[in-house]
């Protein structure tokens, strides 16, 4: 029997090959041999139902093929899904007109084309992402998610063979005694984590009614979510488009070198001609700064970045 499919729309300056090269980044994610097409397993955002999606991208649609729905998820919902997780909604391409002001934001769309945020599948992954993470490499962060994907996730296979796991839902890591590979605190943490997903304190569709200051305050009332995850959580997994993190070092230092000032206040004054897609800029600004220095890849943060001929006149 054939896999359902369903056909969404393809907006103007949207790349799924330059998303499936930022989606690397996750574990239940992989580009195939296929520069225009990405697999994802994901579980739906409040249901938690896991679900697997081979994507493929045509001039003026994306196809996505439902290959994997044990849970029974309705297609309405798995759409809703993947139009918030590529961000498909913004049905104009916002970076090119912002780059029509910002000279240093044109350069960037160039360099990384097609390029819009990919969020976490659901504010929980990333607030589990967030609280694995602290205090070790991104690299060693995600090989222990995908290690937990692995043996707690449901279980997919792709087109060509392929293999990929969900993240685990709250309800399951509940369930658990423990998660090999996080401290107690870490796993501890993370079960609260998981009471607040389950109570509704992390669906996307809740924070993003908030306006982004009581989103972040709410975020942070939860226990180990301080003003760095909370920013990750309401950007990279609710999908705010219009905040730029003042939590983020790696930010800073890149806007330094491209804006020539490492004043705090001067950033935020040159984020307002970014508005209202200021996350979406400041994403193309992290991914010039890994370009540059690939600190995130080796773990080795640069002392010293170079300016580039694009640099904004100081």
């Amino acid at each position: 029997m054939t896999n359902p499919s369903l056909t969404l729309p393809r907006p103007p300056g949207f790349s799924l090959a330059a998303s499936s090269r930022f989606a690397m980044n996750f574990p239940a994610s992989q580009q195939s041999q296929v520069s225009a097409s990405l697999d994802l397993a994901f579980s739906l955002d409040d249901t938690w139902l896991p679900v697997g999606v081979h994507l493929r991208e045509h001039d003026d649609s994306i196809q996505a093929q439902i290959v994997s729905n044990p849970g029974g998820a309705g297609t309405s919902q798995i759409r809703e899904n993947i139009t918030r997780i590529l961000n498909l909604h913004v049905v104009d391409d916002p970076i090119t007109t912002i780059g029509q002001c910002d000279p240093v934001v044109s350069h960037l769309q160039r360099q990384f084309e097609g390029l819009r945020p990919v969020q976490f599948p659901t504010p929980w992954e990333a607030a589990a992402w967030s609280v694995i993470g602290q205090r070790i490499r991104i690299t060693h962060a995600a090989s222990i998610k995908q290690r937990l994907s692995g043996r707690f996730g449901t279980r997919m296979e792709f087109p060509g063979g392929q293999v990929l796991h969900s993240f685990p839902g709250p309800d399951t890591v509940l369930a658990l005694p423990a998660m090999p590979g996080l401290t107690l605190r870490k796993f501890e943490t993370l079960r609260g984590v998981a009471r607040a997903a389950l109570d509704g304190a992390l669906s996307s569709a809740h924070l993003l009614q908030l306006e982004p200051e009581a989103a972040l305050a709410e975020l942070q009332r939860l226990y180990g979510i301080g003003p760095f995850s909370a920013e990750l959580i309401l950007i990279r997994g609710a999908g705010t488009p219009d905040l730029l993190p003042a939590n983020e070092p790696r930010l800073s230092k890149a806007m330094a070198a491209l804006y020539r000032t490492e004043n705090a206040a001067d950033h935020q004054q040159i984020a307002k001609q970014w508005q209202p897609f200021r996350s979406w800029v400041a994403l193309l600004i992290r991914q010039w700064l890994e370009a540059e220095t690939h600190e995130i890849a080796t773990g080795i943060s640069a002392h010293q970045i170079p300016v580039p001929h694009f640099a904004a006149t100081p």
